[in-house]
């Protein structure tokens, strides 16, 4: 058993004192400062203590990628994690050649189990199915329509497919999901997809969207395209809070629109928590620098955000309150898969991070176990 005291915990959507988090790998409890002998005690110095961050949406990190499709990569983005206060995230695939995909998958399948920093939840599947003329960094080459053999053999692990209802079998292909694995969360990104037609996606399942206003159509006031229709709905949707990706404004103008149905996360590429310089993205050459990654023709390429610093941007850029943020990328990210995870709870994942009021990371620990300290 462990105890972290002299905190300022997030639970239950307020930030409690003079309370002691109990925990081993589950939480137990949340006590009055008493009696804690024989217990292992963690002084939290007055800092924040809320659940482990959960990224949905990143490729790689410490200079490796989920498309390498090794152990040692999986090790190195999970450990690479904990400095970021990221205790759990999906590895995401890129629009790569079946064979590559299928063997990243594969990777992911037989070794995510194995990774010792932050968990690795299951697998993104971000493409092959999407919008050739919405490509973003992905390589349209390999675009193609809805395939239900490239992922049949790891229905377990895909937990978010990102797609563009729009091309020819995405319908059949979303109701097929939607009916069969109810646990895979179905994302409308990478498209061009109407307003009409993302409203009727939502019909089919899709309850979801991809880094909003990146790699899809632009809103506008005759054509509010696919941001107007998720505007109109109670689908979630994650943006990249990098300030690169999007502007200040627009994170604002989206938080006060979505509220608890905003979830944070970063796209980030192998360069993610590592210097400026030349990377690869997909198979495809990336330029980082001064935090922005992009092609050899401009194009950004994902990012190099680190979780901690999206949530630093939302609390220095919008309204949000200190809960609200954390929440973004705890609570609402975990509600989302359906997990026992992103809050301070009874029985819920011992995944605690431990922050200063500029979300600098302290510790990070991953159930029960304390894996990063500063």
């Amino acid at each position: 058993m462990k105890a972290i005291r002299n905190a300022k915990l997030l639970i239950d959507d307020k930030i409690v004192e003079d309370k002691v988090l109990l925990f081993d790998h589950k939480i137990v409890n949340i006590v009055e400062e008493s009696d804690l002998t024989g217990i292992e005690i963690i002084d939290a110095r007055g800092a924040y203590v809320s659940a482990g961050f959960i990224d949905l949406h990143i490729h790689g990190s410490g200079g490796a990628d989920v498309m390498d499709a090794t152990p040692d990569a999986l090790e190195t983005i999970s450990s690479t994690l904990l400095q970021t206060g990221t205790t759990s995230f999906l590895a995401t695939t890129m629009t790569m050649s079946s064979e590559a995909i299928d063997k990243a998958l594969q990777n992911i399948q037989l070794h995510a189990a194995k990774v010792s920093g932050a968990t690795l939840l299951g697998i993104h599947l971000e493409g092959p199915f999407i919008n050739a003329e919405k490509h973003g960094a992905q390589d349209r080459t390999y675009v193609q329509p809805p395939n239900m053999a490239l992922i049949e053999n790891y229905m377990n692990e895909v937990k978010m497919i990102t797609l563009a209802p729009e091309i020819a079998g995405a319908e059949e292909f979303v109701k097929r999901l939607t009916e069969a694995y109810p646990h895979i969360i179905l994302s409308i990104g990478h498209s061009d997809a109407s307003y009409e037609e993302s409203q009727e996606s939502f019909t089919w399942g899709i309850s979801h969207a991809t880094h909003l206003f990146n790699a899809m159509n632009s809103y506008h006031h005759r054509k509010p395209g696919i941001v107007g229709a998720v505007f109109d709905s109670d689908v979630t949707c994650d943006m990249i809070a990098d300030l690169v990706h999007t502007h200040p404004s627009t994170l604002e103008l989206v938080q006060r629109v979505k509220k608890e149905k905003l979830i944070l996360i970063t796209d980030a590429m192998r360069a993610g928590c590592m210097k400026c310089g030349t990377y690869d993205l997909g198979g495809r050459r990336v330029e980082v620098n001064e935090g922005k990654a992009v092609l050899d023709d401009g194009t950004l390429a994902g990012s190099v955000l680190k979780m901690n610093e999206a949530l630093s941007n939302m609390k220095k850029h919008t309204s949000m309150d200190l809960v609200e943020i954390v929440n973004a990328a705890t609570k609402i990210p975990a509600a989302k898969l359906g997990i026992a995870k992103g809050e301070l709870r009874e029985g819920y994942d011992a995944d605690i991070v431990i922050f200063d009021e500029n979300f600098s990371i302290i510790s990070t620990i991953v159930n029960g176990e304390v894996k990063y300290k500063r």
